[in-house]
């Protein structure tokens, strides 16, 4: 048996006028207004110390993935097994749903794969960046807003491996927990461990424009941003494979010539993609 794919995965959000405004008894209050509102009732919160939202105050504009199919072979560790001689191969890079597509649409689609792949016995190896700490909260909040069911999340696996479980890194592998030791060490901002092991990092858009690209109606803008954002994040968890056994120097050597070759067919007809590959030459030296 091989290894789970991987589905290396990140959302962008926007601050959400509707749960804010009945929050904040802000009914019939501008988008702006209220967003400036919720930043406010946050400061406060925190003692003046953040206005960042909490996870349920955001609403999801783009959810992006990248599917890599991984080949394997399992060795014994303890009373366990590890996967080791890894082999990767970069099959997509997308956004869920159409640019018009509604929040619930997206996370409902979210959901809805996670739950097919357990079901077809192929669950997905999570990869994301900071997704235990907001992607996947945020996910959940807003399935319990929309009326949708995660059951997938919660039933796979077992009692101490499935994915909620903060340590089972071989079903999330949150690279921002994997590199800091859980907090132990200083958690790092993703472009820092990109510009450590050679990823572009981010290439014109950051999360900081996503509001303000989201009042323009520029959701293509957002996918794209997105998109790039989980090919950075595939990039460092390459490394963190090698680092850890799970694959080789070779195995790593492959795996990016695969990305490469990926982004360099893809960038024909999207941009985006072709910017990023051209930037990740260029960090590279």
């Amino acid at each position: 048996m091989d290894p789970p794919p991987l589905f290396v995965f990140d959302i962008e959000t926007v601050p959400d006028p509707v749960v804010g405004a009945r929050l904040l008894g802000l009914a019939g209050a501008e988008e702006a207004e209220v967003a400036a509102a919720l930043r406010a009732y946050h400061e406060e919160a925190t003692g003046g110390r953040s206005d960042f939202l909490r996870q349920p105050f955001w609403r999801v504009v783009a959810i992006s993935y990248a599917y890599v199919e991984v080949a394997g072979r399992a060795a014994p560790w303890g009373r366990d097994t590890v996967w080791e001689g890894c082999r990767y191969r970069l099959k997509g890079v997308a956004s869920i749903g159409r640019e018009a597509s509604e929040e619930g649409e997206l996370v409902a689609n979210f959901f809805r794969f996670l739950e097919r792949k357990v079901a077809e016995g192929r669950r997905p190896r999570l990869v994301s960046w900071n997704g235990r700490g907001f992607d996947l909260p945020v996910l959940r909040y807003r399935a319990m807003h929309h009326g949708l069911s995660a059951a997938a999340l919660f039933r796979a696996g077992d009692r101490w491996a499935n994915y909620t479980a903060r340590y089972s890194l071989d079903w999330h592998c949150d690279l921002l927990e994997a590199t800091s030791d859980f907090g132990a060490a200083a958690r790092c901002r993703m472009d820092e461990v990109a510009a450590l092991v050679g990823a572009p990092g981010k290439t014109g858009v950051a999360g900081g424009d996503v509001e303000a690209l989201h009042r323009a109606g520029d959701r293509g803008a957002i996918r794209r941003y997105c998109e790039t954002d989980v090919v950075n994040t595939y990039l460092i968890y390459l490394r963190w494979a090698l680092l850890t056994g799970e694959t080789d120097p070779e195995g790593l050597a492959e795996a990016e010539r695969d990305a490469e070759a990926y982004l360099a067919r893809e960038g024909e007809a999207r941009p985006h993609l072709a910017a990023f590959l051209e930037a990740w030459r260029t960090a590279r030296g």
